[in-house]
């Protein structure tokens, strides 16, 4: 009997070790290949920050209006809300903003920071300056590799581009 119990005491104890074991495993369903290349340089209980602490007292402005009237912002500092449609897959280093039919690519200043793989999705506020410059044919296949990604949304000839200094991104 005294046998009997240590026999089903050690098995549930094994049993309940395996269970712990297999919530800590990654969920096959789930990607288990998300990059971080870069620290957060802030993080509290709803988001992190990467590049640089964001400058609240920069203007507001939507992906709209930076669609609409890219030439004018040319330069400019500015912040905006935008969701974030794809990620560069290979290191998280630029993304898509969109906004309905709105699409521009995010990157951020000087190649310094990148923001983790797995934030499509979300809803992030960024602070940076509209950019113009000619985007070749082979830049948009490069891109569009690195987004696991041909939806589009990049084209070559004259763009506009967000260089971000500062991403804020949401934990959940």
């Amino acid at each position: 009997m005294k046998f009997q119990l240590v026999l089903v005491a050690t098995m549930i104890v094994s049993a309940m070790s395996v269970a712990a074991l297999a919530s800590d495993m990654p969920d096959a369903n789930k990607t288990s290949n998300v990059l971080r290349l870069s620290e957060p340089v802030a993080t509290d209980a709803q988001s992190e920050t990467f590049g640089a602490l964001l400058d609240k007292t920069l203007k507001k402005v939507t992906l709209h209006e930076l669609v609409s009237n890219s030439a004018s912002y040319v330069g400019n500092a500015f912040q905006v809300e935008t969701n974030v449609a794809k990620v560069c897959q290979k290191k998280g280093c630029f993304f898509i903003a969109q906004e309905g039919e709105h699409v521009m690519r995010v990157a951020f200043r000087d190649y310094d920071f990148f923001v983790p793989t797995d934030s499509a999705g979300k809803t992030v506020t960024l602070a940076g300056k509209l950019i113009k410059q000619e985007m070749t044919a082979e830049q948009v296949a490069h891109f569009n590799q690195d987004m696991q990604d041909d939806s589009g949304a990049l084209h070559e000839g004259v763009v506009y581009e967000i260089l971000a200094e500062s991403v804020i991104i949401p934990k959940a």
